[in-house]
């Protein structure tokens, strides 16, 4: 049998990727950290790391002894708490990945109170469509545009989201007036790069504007922004972003919505790991209290 210990510094190492930061993390001397898990290697007669230049990467058999090995460490604090009565410490790193707007417009806003609740995770934010794949445990969760319909993923919706068509208010005093769906082809336009648009929830703009004038066109959500900001053209924003900004005027809010939904996706082995599900269990309310701002309402 192997030390149960070990199981601690093969954790640390799996969520840090150096053997400096794992020490740091577990207030031990960096030796100390490949030696128990080198034991640990020795002992299960694998190798649960490869070492690149980006770090300590987990091997196959490292990535199916770390769902045991987090599961272990759940239930330990479960054990904790139930026999103290007082809450464990939560630490480590918890590597989520969300659309770009919601990570950057909205999220990012909201982490310094997650901060204040747990100051011993660390939240690694990844913003970018595609998303990671959490079946290849590129990411320990996911919000998504869809609920997923493979791998061995938990999904639940958090909320209802919307965007509609802004542009600034100097950008429109210069021009014609746009009283119709008809007037919009005679506006400037900010859109994304078509052939790159990898989510079909994007694909709504023929449905919308027939023939548009396209002026300015950018993968980036938040260049869209920017770009409406500054007079460059009409842009669909998302409504929790543009609503709030003095400079922005809904055009055709009447006509002119598109909705959309926010899905949080956890991988099943990692649902109940402590960090993981405090981090779950905070965006959830966080989208739910939020859900009028982000259909533009509040």
């Amino acid at each position: 049998m192997f030390n149960w210990d070990d199981l601690r510094f093969v954790l640390e190492l799996s969520r840090r990727g150096r053997l400096a930061a794992a020490a740091r993390a577990l207030q031990v001397d960096h030796t100390t950290v490949a030696r128990r898990v080198a034991a640990l290697e020795q002992s299960l007669n694998t190798r649960l790391f490869d070492r690149t230049p980006r770090g300590y990467i987990l091997t196959k058999a490292g990535q199916a002894l770390l769902a045991h090995a987090e599961m272990m460490e759940a239930q330990s604090i479960r054990l904790y708490e139930d026999v103290s009565g007082q809450d464990a410490t939560l630490t480590g790193t918890v590597r989520m990945a969300a659309t770009e707007g919601l990570a950057i417009e909205f999220l990012a806003n909201e982490m310094p109170r997650f901060r204040e609740r747990h100051p011993g995770i660390v939240v690694e934010m990844v913003a970018s469509t595609p998303l990671l794949d959490l079946s290849r445990r590129e990411a320990d969760l996911a919000i998504t545009l869809s609920r997923p319909q493979s791998g061995r993923l938990i999904a639940w919706k958090l909320a209802d989201y919307a965007l509609g068509l802004y542009a600034t208010r100097d950008y429109l005093a210069g021009r014609a007036p746009i009283e119709t769906r008809r007037d919009l082809g005679d506006h400037d336009l900010i859109w994304y790069i078509d052939d790159l648009v990898t989510l079909p929830q994007l694909r709504f703009l023929d449905e919308l504007i027939k023939e548009p004038h396209i002026a300015f066109a950018s993968t980036s959500v938040v260049a869209h922004f920017n770009a409406a900001l500054a007079g460059m053209g009409m842009a669909f924003l998302h409504c929790f972003a543009a609503e709030p900004h003095p400079a922005f005027v809904r055009i055709l809010p009447e006509e002119i919505e598109v909705k959309r939904e926010f899905w949080l996706v956890v991988h099943e082995d990692l649902r109940h790991v402590a960090r993981v599900e405090a981090v779950c269990n905070f965006l959830t309310q966080l989208l739910h209290d939020n859900q009028a701002l982000l259909m533009g309402r509040s």
